[in-house]
């Protein structure tokens, strides 16, 4: 056993309990998930999940893996609401997104390193040290954080779009790997949300939902979104006026009703 196998789960079941709709779990690897649900399971904390939320798990095989994630979705749009546990690295991190009220809360349980023993990623630390002077360990906390990053990132996906991030892991505490995180996560990562017990991350997911529950501004909206007619001009001033590897000005568009 995990010395602190039951805390990790007792959180799980603290946001299957509050979280509404859909929820995403993602493990380091494959070994280490199926060791702690078998050890979820004989606590009684998978059953405990069930209460609130059905269960569903990524494996190894695609076929498996596609026909669990549709049966998310149906029991998110039925109200049911359910959780996905998954894999850093896996197919679920790499493409599949869990917008909207198919990720309202996304957990990390470690961080997922790559595998230290691979003959290729060997090869790689080896080349990055004498071609960079890139330190071995440096980059796999970058790749580690990068790799994060792109697990939680999969319940954003929208400007208009929102989900909580709990990093189930004290080593995210630290500073040489906090820092390493994207600006779109740091920017609400202050010291209030560090070392949190499962109690005081409990309050702020409660305090946080209640705040994004409450009704849209319109007129704040209309700050951050353009407009149909903004688009139109923006798309015009392109055509007139090609310029060559640079990326064009992006935007969500308001719908006529919402923008008049």
């Amino acid at each position: 056993h995990h010395p602190d196998i039951r805390t990790p789960g007792s959180l799980l079941v603290e946001l299957c309990a509050s979280v509404p709709d859909g929820i995403v779990a993602f493990f380091t690897s494959y070994a280490y998930m199926e060791s702690i649900i078998a050890d979820w399971d004989g606590m009684g904390i998978l059953r405990d999940v069930t209460k609130h939320k059905l269960v569903f798990i990524e494996t190894k095989d695609v076929v498996e893996t596609t026909l669990a994630l549709d049966n998310f979705r149906r029991a998110c749009d039925s109200g049911r609401g359910a959780v996905f546990l998954s894999i850093a690295r896996g197919k679920v991190s790499e493409g599949i997104n869990f917008d909207r009220h198919y990720g309202r809360a996304v957990i990390m349980f470690g961080v997922p390193f790559q595998y230290t023993l691979s003959h290729v990623l060997r090869a790689r630390l080896e080349y990055l040290q004498t071609h960079y002077q890139i330190r071995e360990q440096d980059f796999l906390n970058f790749d580690a954080l990068r790799q994060t990053a792109q697990c939680v990132g999969r319940v954003i996906r929208s400007k208009t779009d929102y989900g909580l991030i709990v990093l189930a892991d004290s080593r995210y505490s630290r500073h040489d790997k906090r820092s390493k995180l994207p600006k779109w996560m740091l920017q609400f990562l202050g010291e209030e949300c560090l070392n949190l017990s499962t109690d005081m991350a409990m309050s702020h997911v409660r305090h946080f939902l209640r705040v994004m529950s409450q009704p849209v501004d319109q007129e704040k909206l209309r700050e951050v979104l353009l407009t149909i007619e903004e688009v139109q001009d923006m798309n015009r001033s392109l055509t007139a006026e090609p310029a060559a590897d640079v990326p064009g000005p992006g935007g969500a568009m308001l719908p006529p009703t919402v923008a008049n």
